[in-house]
């Protein structure tokens, strides 16, 4: 199986897409601050022996949630309670109380109204090993299946491992030598004692150790033997790696490459398009037949069509062969979207408890390429299909969709912020193509808010790295997924889009903004930002403004008079 890593690192988002034998099978996104697997100093706020478990407040938006199994009450020091009766029971009042403070590891990220789920069974993964500082036992990787090398392992582990410590080895451990295997202990240990140290420190709640950023995850969890080629596309990144890969597996530096062609990345690889696939529902299978996957909060669907397959031999035979190369797709998809949770498949009725075995079978075996755990029951006699997959934060569709204001939340469209990145990349696109020194673009108010950044600073990157001047305007009728570039003179395009002047009192209309907090705010005038210092109190209203710094994209100001029941200027 040849497998080739493509990342993709712009601004705001760093990209990374796993190819297995020319298709997509796996997409990783990162914007925001890595959660799931950093350590927070948390503070407990609340108990609910109701429930067995507790809310504790780690420092992010919303209270994360601790549950009694995921606490260690052998730890001693911090749960004394816990140890009052051997052989009862513990529950959670015995172990937490309000206002106490632990070291907590998030294992699953926020999820719509949801917080974080935290647990105190720290594990801190290296290339090799797990190590697990409250545990004291041993595991090795299921994926390493033969017998004399996993007791090879499990004889250098009882060696290296610190006493009190548990270990779990994983599957790229295997053929690597005891000194390989040391490094990557001494490593880990180093990096409790340092996390060790700051929790000592530092006031609870707060972040003590932040997850690794999603290339360095790439490089120690997927980069290994079986990886062809890495290719990416930020030379300053692209070092970074090279001596990342240079301590923890040196002969593996030359499966790094640089791209530097013009056209991007993604698309050179036809990864685009896949990922325009990847939010719609319905997934072709290439004998015609479909699969129809819904997502919901509580469970995913799966729904297996023959479509436009329409077979050779007989009807058996058809629903096999779509059933077949459905449960492969499926297995690819779950990969690509990130979906966990339950998920329920729905196959065509087989009457034929052969023909069931054999999918199930080609299910398993499409799961075993799947490096989240997977666990799937037998198939019905109406063909469905049970199964888990471990979820540890966002689906793929969560984190680029938002919910549609034209259906009301019925549908999905791009977020705000995924047509800001949009419109960014394509700017980068027809700026490599075009000799125009400007450029007049035209989206919705919201997409310009997050393409314009807070005090212009997204906006300000982009024209340098371009070396571009850009022009932001918003229009209310254009469709959030829509936008218009226009190249041009600078000249002309700023005597057209640029009629306003340094003092100049405008009328203006102030709205919330995601990046304004009080007492500013932001407000529009004709499709142009304005940054307004004293505009908090306004909201919602029409008011008149002095403009103190006029810029392309958006002005700096104050409101000098009270809200104004007149025209615009």
């Amino acid at each position: 199986m040849s497998t080739e890593i493509i990342v993709n690192v712009d601004t705001r988002e760093t990209r990374v897409a796993i190819i297995e034998d020319g298709k997509l099978v796996e997409l990783r996104i990162e914007r925001e601050e890595r959660v799931v697997g950093s350590l927070f100093k948390c503070k407990v706020s609340n108990v609910l022996p109701g429930m067995d478990a507790a809310f504790v407040d780690i420092g992010l938006e919303r209270n994360a949630f601790l549950y009694i199994a995921d606490i260690l009450p052998e730890a001693g020091e911090e749960f004394p309670a816990a140890r009052r009766e051997p052989g009862r029971a513990v529950r959670i009042k015995d172990v937490l109380k309000v206002g106490q403070e632990l070291l907590v590891q998030v294992v699953k990220g926020p999820r719509g109204t949801k917080g974080a789920r935290v647990s105190t069974r720290i594990s801190l993964p290296g290339r090799y090993l797990v190590l697990m500082p409250d545990a004291d036992n041993v595991g090795i990787s299921r994926k390493i299946e033969d017998p004399p090398e996993r007791d090879r392992l499990k004889r250098i582990t009882d060696r290296i491992r610190p006493l009190g410590c548990g270990i779990i080895v994983r599957t790229e451990a295997e053929g690597q030598s005891e000194t390989e295997l040391r490094q990557d202990m001494d490593f880990l240990l180093r990096m409790w004692d340092q996390i060790q140290e700051k929790s000592r420190k530092i006031q609870a709640p707060g972040l003590v150790h932040q997850e690794l950023s999603l290339i360095y995850k790439t490089i120690r969890d997927v980069f290994g033997s079986d990886v062809h080629k890495m290719i990416m596309d930020a030379p300053l990144d692209y070092d970074k790696a090279l001596e990342l890969i240079d301590l923890i597996s040196p002969r593996m530096k030359s499966r790094l490459a640089l791209y530097d062609e013009q056209e991007p990345i993604f698309e050179r690889y036809a990864i685009e398009s896949e990922i325009d696939r990847l939010l719609r529902r319905k997934v072709w299978l290439k004998s015609g037949g479909h699969i129809t996957i819904d997502e919901t909060e509580a469970l995913t669907t799966i729904d297996v069509n023959t479509g436009k397959f329409i077979g050779t031999t007989s009807l058996a035979d058809t629903i096999l062969k779509t059933n077949l190369e459905a449960a492969t797709e499926i297995a690819r998809q779950l990969r690509l979207r990130d979906i966990g949770g339950i998920i329920i498949m729905d196959f065509i009725d087989m009457s034929n408890l052969k023909d069931r075995q054999h999918v199930v079978t080609a299910l398993e075996k499409a799961l075993r390429k799947d490096r989240t755990r997977t666990k799937i029951s037998h198939i019905s006699p109406l063909g469905l299909i049970e199964m888990t997959r471990k979820r540890t934060g966002e689906t793929i569709s969560e984190a680029i969709t938002g919910a549609c204001p034209y259906c009301q939340g019925r549908g999905k469209i791009s977020s705000p912020e995924t047509m800001s990145v949009t419109v960014e990349r394509e700017l980068r696109k027809i700026a490599a193509e075009s000799d125009e020194q400007a450029f007049l673009v035209t989206v919705h108010p919201e997409v310009a808010i997050y393409l314009i950044g807070p005090h212009g600073e997204t906006i300000e990157a982009i024209e340098k790295q371009l070396r571009r001047q850009i022009y932001v305007r918003a229009s209310e009728s254009m469709h959030i997924e829509k936008y218009d570039i226009v190249p041009g003179d600078l000249q002309e395009i700023e005597r057209q889009s640029l009629p306003f002047r340094k003092a100049e009192v405008v009328e203006c209309h102030v709205i919330r903004s995601p990046f304004a907090s009080l007492p500013s705010s932001t407000a529009w005038m004709d499709g142009y930002l304005v940054d307004l210092e004293n505009g908090g109190r306004y909201i919602g209203q029409k008011v008149k403004a002095k403009l103190k710094d006029v810029k392309r994209s958006y002005a700096l100001g104050e409101v000098v008079a009270t809200p104004s029941r007149g025209g615009s200027r």
